[in-house]
Parts: structure tokens; sequence; C-alpha cells
């Protein structure tokens, strides 16, 4: 099963709609030690949902890592590493940080509580609540209940 991820990134840098135009990229600049653990653990068909930061401070769309990680060609530190990433959907709103943190479900989100954080895990519990926000449908499948 996909694994769900937010990036982060600087819209006057590179913005979501940027990635929208291009349809795929290398992401990355990831530097932080707890964000480059993370990019890591992203692997090819993981769902991203993409968050500006800057003024806007809002989750904008979505995307999927169309690559595992990868060392960084364009940097001689083989601890860096990048991944592809395909543009899926704008969402229907943008949900802001503020929307976020005022939400009981999502107060124990990385994003409320490390936001410095410019790669993080997103459960399937976090995406479902964000998504509903929107109104946009969630991609997220349920697991099947045990059975006796």
């Amino acid at each position: 099963m996909a694994a769900k991820w937010l990036l982060k990134s600087d819209p006057e840098h590179y913005s979501f709609f940027d990635l929208q135009r291009d349809g795929k990229t290398v992401w990355d600049g990831i530097s932080n030690n707890l964000a480059l653990k993370n990019l890591r653990n992203v692997r090819r068909g993981d769902q991203v949902m993409v968050y500006h930061t800057g003024d806007e401070r809002a989750v904008v769309g979505l995307a999927k890592a169309v690559s595992d990680p990868y060392p960084d060609p364009q940097q001689k530190d083989a601890r860096l590493v990048v991944i592809d990433l395909e543009a899926k959907e704008k969402l229907a709103r943008p949900v802001s940080l503020d929307e976020i943190k005022k939400s009981s479900a999502l107060k124990d989100f990385d994003l409320v509580r490390l936001p410095r954080l410019s790669v993080m895990s997103v459960s399937d519990a976090q995406w479902n609540s964000i998504l509903a926000m929107t109104g946009t449908k969630s991609t997220a499948k349920a697991q099947p209940a045990n059975t006796i």
C-alpha cells in the first residue's frame, strides 16, 4: 500500500502550479536531517500533498512520487537525495495552516507539531481530514476489517 507524504515548497521558488505546468519535476533542495530521513522513505507510487510555505501557508495540490529516492545529481554529498514528482490535481480549495491547526483531528500532525519540517508522513486519517476540508474525495483505501 502506498504511503502518503506532505512536501513543502516555497511557491516563489517552485509552486504546485509550476509542477502542474511541467507535469513532472525532480524534488530537490532538502537538507534537514529529519526531512532527508523522511524523503529516503518515499517510494514510487506514494501519494503526496504539496504545501505552499511563505504568505500562503496552505495545502494546495496532490502529486505522486514517480521514483524511489536517489542521490541528488547536482550535489557531491551522497546523503542528499531527491525524488521525481508528478502533478496529479489541484485541490478544490487550499487548506490553510490555520484551518489545520483548528482541527482536533489534526492536532498531532507533524505540520502542527514540527512546523519547519519540509517532508513529513501523513496518516490515512490526516489525509482524509484534509481532503474533507476541501470537498475533494479521498484516494486513501480503507483497510478491510478482520473477520472471524
